[in-house]
Formats: C-alpha cells, sequence, structure tokens
C-alpha cells in the first residue's frame, strides 16, 4: 500500500513538472472507475497572479491529466483570512471526501502537516518548501517538495547587479524565517558576484537593501502595504527591486514608473 501510495504522489509531481501531451492513469488501477482524490491548501488566493495562484494551476493541470482524478481545493488558508481554523480541521474534511494525497503549499505549515500526517498514516502528504523530512521530524507519509530556489535567486540578484545603474538594488521580502532569509542572502550573494566579476565594479560598492512586509502577501491592517514599501524602496534610490512576496505589487510598480519615464 505504501508503494501505491508514494507512486501516486510521484506521478502527481511527473505531471507538475513536464507537459504532457496526453493523460495518466492513476496508479494502482487501470484506469476507469477507480477515482483518485486530492486536496491542495494555498495560503494565499487562487487567483493572486503569484505563488498561490501557480500552484492551484500545477494542480488543476495535473487533475486533468490523471485519469480518474478529482481536486479538492481550500485557498486563503492564513490566520488573517480564516482566523480560528486549523490545517487540521481542513485536512479533516478533505480525507472525509476521501483525499488520498493531500498537498500543503506554504513553509508556515510545516508543523500542522506533520500533526495532520500522524493523525492520517494511510493519507499521502506533500509539504511544499519543508525540511521536516530531511531533519527526521516529519512522519513517514510526508514528503518534502520544492524548486531549487536558491539558484534563481542569486540569477535574479546577479541580473539586478548588471541593471542598476544607480547601484542600488532593494528586496522586497515577505516575513523572517529560514526559508526567507536562505533566498535574500542568495539573491545578495548573486548580486554581489556579478557586480564584481562581469560589471568590474567593487562589490562592497553596491547597496543592497532588504525590507520586509511581515507576511507572504498583503493584508491590510496586519501587514506593510508591499505597495507602499516598493515606493519607499524606489524613493531611497533603489532602481531595481526584486520581489520574494508571493504577489505582484513590486513589479506593478515597476511597470508604473517605467511608464512614466523613470529608469527602473
Amino acid at each position: 500500500m505504501f508503494t501505491k501510495r508514494l507512486a501516486v504522489v510521484l506521478a502527481t509531481f511527473v505531471v507538475l513538472a513536464t507537459a504532457l501531451g496526453g493523460c495518466v492513469v492513476a496508479p494502482g488501477g487501470e484506469g476507469g472507475d477507480e477515482e483518485f482524490v486530492f486536496g491542495v491548501v494555498l495560503v494565499g488566493p487562487q487567483n493572486d497572479h503569484g505563488y498561490s495562484e501557480a500552484h492551484y494551476h500545477g494542480a488543476r493541470y495535473a487533475e486533468e491529466r490523471i485519469e480518474g482524478a478529482r481536486m479538492i481545493v481550500l485557498d486563503k488558508m492564513n490566520t488573517a483570512d480564516r482566523p480560528g481554523t486549523t490545517l487540521e480541521q481542513v485536512v479533516d474534511e478533505m480525507v472525509g471526501q476521501g483525499a488520498q494525497l493531500i498537498i500543503t503549499t506554504s513553509d508556515d505549515f510545516a508543523d500542522d502537516t506533520d500533526t495532520a500526517a500522524a493523525k492520517y498514516p494511510d493519507v499521502e502528504f506533500v509539504h511544499m518548501s519543508g525540511d521536516h523530512v530531511l531533519t527526521g521530524a516529519a512522519p513517514e507519509n510526508v514528503h518534502n517538495r520544492f524548486s531549487k530556489m536558491e539558484y534563481m535567486k542569486a540569477v535574479a540578484g546577479c541580473a539586478a547587479a548588471l541593471k542598476t545603474e544607480t547601484g542600488s538594488v532593494a528586496y522586497l521580502g515577505p516575513l523572517v524565517n529560514n526559508e526567507t532569509r536562505r533566498l535574500a542572502s542568495a539573491a545578495y550573494l548573486g548580486a554581489q558576484d556579478c557586480y564584481e566579476m562581469y560589471r568590474g565594479e567593487d562589490p562592497d560598492n553596491l547597496r543592497f537593501v532588504v525590507n520586509w512586509i511581515g507576511f507572504w502577501f498583503n493584508i491590510p491592517g496586519v501587514t506593510l502595504d508591499p505597495n507602499e514599501v516598493a515606493d519607499d524602496l524606489f524613493n531611497g534610490g533603489a532602481d531595481v527591486i526584486l520581489s520574494g512576496i508571493d504577489t505582484t505589487e513590486a513589479t506593478v510598480k515597476a511597470g508604473q514608473r517605467a511608464e512614466r519615464g523613470e529608469r527602473v
């Protein structure tokens, strides 16, 4: 049974990661009547034009291409949008609807994913971006998956260092934890390296400012407003902003300023 369930997990991620032309038969059967139910828990809105929406579309893509698959999705799983709602309660409902696999998509869900997985040992859980499998803290039915974000953050930092005309780069960060510090540091190191290697400039002269808004996306009255933070960073001399939050405010602000003729 464990092998069968793990095959479902792996097959789902193959579908998410590759552009398949046809349908995939859910593991454990030859298609037909067997239904494969999987749940997806999103930290933000499924239409945020960013992190949560990417997960939603990836999961929907998998649902359409795995024969017999049915997705259950719950978005806005955070204390501001759903005060008093716990991940365990959400998992209870999804398991009650037949979920055999549940994907939790935020670093914030690490501990609660482990708790829910211990409660449902016959359900497979994939926690995106966590490391509890590596540390040995997770139950056997929990799996961690994430892209190698550090590399692309370093590439983004390099691009910013090559592009800046003012020698000032900014990073719009979410909340502060091990993951977000690691990603911001990768962007900084990439910028430093390329400023020296490809522009021949002293990396000590490159200004790199990080401002944290307090969460993965804007929650009015709870976080700093990323629109205002982005404006402050531009007004403070940065002409390139790297965004580490889930949503698109920094990109939108840069576009608006560019349309006004600013060199950002």
